[in-house]
């Protein structure tokens, strides 16, 4: 069986900097990049608030950046799904991992970076504009309708965060609730209620979204009187939340109620030896490119301490 120091799960911002780290560092690290190689990001025609691309950047060109970082250190960037993960309990111990459900492969240290899965309404208009219109975060392509009316579906803290983010650069935001209330805090319900330029419709679903190249307009439907109108906009946010990508470790490691890894105080261990957690795994809190990164370069770290402590 492969017998490798350090195998990194997931290839978004967290796991191509945790590898670029881990290499330099002579773990000779193996990442497997899973369903969506280069992560999230790669849904993004433009990423703006990454530092060091003044011009922006488009999302895969990003990723393939950062890829090729890692690869001229040294990772072994392999195509295959970890399906199955065995970790060892043990200090030093050998964690077994299930590529593809048919080849085992062990590693010594074995970083999580496999991300959270935005989760959206479902509709092929939504799928088509994906990128021209659609997006699920705010705080990344608000920037985009600086000036323009955009509408946001939601009815929790996040939808409340978000839509009060982009009432500050957009002249008009329309909030779409499904029900007759909302399931945000009542702080963050009040943010919203109290700006001027945000309208919430109340019962209110998505039926489609209009437009040619791009997105033009949103057609809502009234759930209690059935009736449907077209509310003219830009840009659609879709923030009725995020899955991490954290089913195959139920069981042997610690998970918050939604799913989340949970990793030590200003840490990305896990409560396991040797088994590490970096990005939007165990973030639900900010969920950037950049603070992705940045727990990636702290998971190689320590990893390679904890490697360094058994020799």
């Amino acid at each position: 069986m492969e017998q490798h120091e350090c195998i990194i799960i997931g290839s978004g911002p967290a796991g191509y900097t945790a590898a670029i780290y881990a290499s330099r560092a002579d773990l000779k690290p193996v990442m497997y990049v899973g369903l969506q190689p280069g992560g999230q990001l790669t849904t993004t025609t433009e990423v703006d608030n990454f530092p060091g691309y003044p011009q922006g950047v488009d999302g895969n060109a990003l990723m393939e950046d950062l890829k090729n970082q890692a690869e001229r250190f040294g990772t072994d960037v392999r195509w295959g799904l970890v399906t199955k993960v065995d970790f060892s309990k043990e200090e030093g111990g050998w964690h077994t991992l299930t590529i593809d459900e048919t080849t085992e492969i062990q590693a010594r240290t074995v970083i999580i970076s496999t991300g959270a899965s935005a989760q959206y309404l479902g509709l092929p208009s939504e799928e088509k504009f994906m990128g021209f219109g659609v997006s699920a975060c705010a705080v990344c392509d608000g920037f985009f309708y600086k000036g323009q009316e955009v509408v946001i579906v939601g009815g929790g803290d996040t939808a409340a965060e978000e839509a009060t983010y982009l009432a500050k650069l957009c002249p008009k935001v329309t909030l779409l609730v499904r029900r007759d209330e909302m399931r945000a805090s009542k702080a963050m319900q009040n943010r919203v209620l109290e700006t001027s330029n945000i309208e919430v419709r109340w019962n209110t679903e998505t039926v489609e979204l209009i437009g040619g190249q791009s997105v033009e307009g949103v057609k809502v439907r009234n759930t209690q009187t059935g009736a449907e109108e077209v509310i003219p906009a830009k840009g659609f946010f879709v923030a009725i939340g995020h899955k991490p990508n954290t089913d195959i470790f139920k069981g042997q490691l610690a998970m918050d109620a939604t799913g989340y890894l949970q990793t030590l105080p200003d840490r990305t261990a896990t409560g396991l030896p040797g088994v590490f957690a970096a990005g939007d795994v165990q973030d639900k809190v900010y969920r950037q490119a950049i603070t992705a990164a940045g727990t990636g370069c702290m998971a190689a770290l320590e990893a390679e301490r904890y490697l360094g402590a058994l020799h």
